[in-house]
């Protein structure tokens, strides 16, 4: 058996993109709006390439039509990104929460960190574990998926025996994971709270990370949920 959140895809695209034509029309509209005219002597193209180019790109819903500009005989369309097309540009999120995790474990100890790392997992959770027991337990898998692909990951769901295994090729904290393998208890604890059951981590972290998360038996879960609950109960009380 194998599932993905097809309704959470993003628009993947490597470097060898912004070496085409259309990906350079991208990065010349990031942070601004352009007309066909001006696009067309940037590139050194023809006004009818450019529009070409435009539209298989308004098609894919990277840009838009954003107003118009005047021209010395008639006014432009202008053209923008969507918020889809300024997802594609790299980002420091993996050296800011590398950087994070530094600091946090010069200062936390180990099971202070681990508490704070699957917190965090519970928050990214929240809305959705408020809605877990409203679906079975197929609606609640396909949550966890969709939520690990919005956080980047590319997930999906297989049967071992009589057992469900979370597992994903492309670790959607994969820099930080790296470092600090402990990372993997946020993970962890996203995918327990959206499903409901205890969810185990057996992620491999011999080369590039690749995510592993076995899904608690059908005879396990009631169990599972007594444990969580009463750890979360002890958590509450703590001082």
């Amino acid at each position: 058996m194998c599932n993905t959140a097809a309704d959470l895809q993003r628009t993947k695209l490597d470097k060898r993109f912004f070496e085409t034509t259309r990906g350079r029309i991208v990065t010349l509209l990031r942070g601004t709006t352009k007309t066909v005219n001006e696009l067309a002597r940037q590139l050194e193209l023809s006004d009818n390439a450019v529009r070409a180019h435009l539209l298989s790109l308004e098609r894919d819903g990277l840009i838009k039509q954003s107003g118009i500009q005047r021209g010395t005989r008639k006014p432009h369309l202008a053209y923008s990104l969507t918020e889809e097309a300024e997802q594609l540009f790299p980002k420091a999120y993996d050296v800011l929460l590398n950087q994070l995790i530094a600091v946090l474990k010069e200062r936390l100890s180990p099971l202070a960190l681990e508490e704070v790392l699957r917190e965090v997992g519970r928050s990214l959770a929240r809305t959705e574990a408020a809605n877990q027991n409203n679906g079975d337990m197929d609606s609640r898998i396909g949550r966890a998926l969709a939520a690990l692909e919005a956080i980047g990951g590319s997930a999906r769901v297989e049967k071992e025996n009589e057992n469900l295994v979370i597992c994903s090729e492309s670790c959607p904290l994969a820099t930080a994971v790296a470092e600090h393998p402990e990372v993997c208890r946020l993970a962890e604890t996203l995918l327990s709270e959206i499903i409901g059951v205890e969810v185990r981590e057996q992620c491999d972290r011999e080369g590039p990370p690749r995510c592993r998360f076995a899904v608690a038996g059908t005879e396990d879960r009631k169990e599972s949920m007594v444990r969580r609950n009463s750890k979360r109960l002890k958590r509450d009380q703590a001082p």
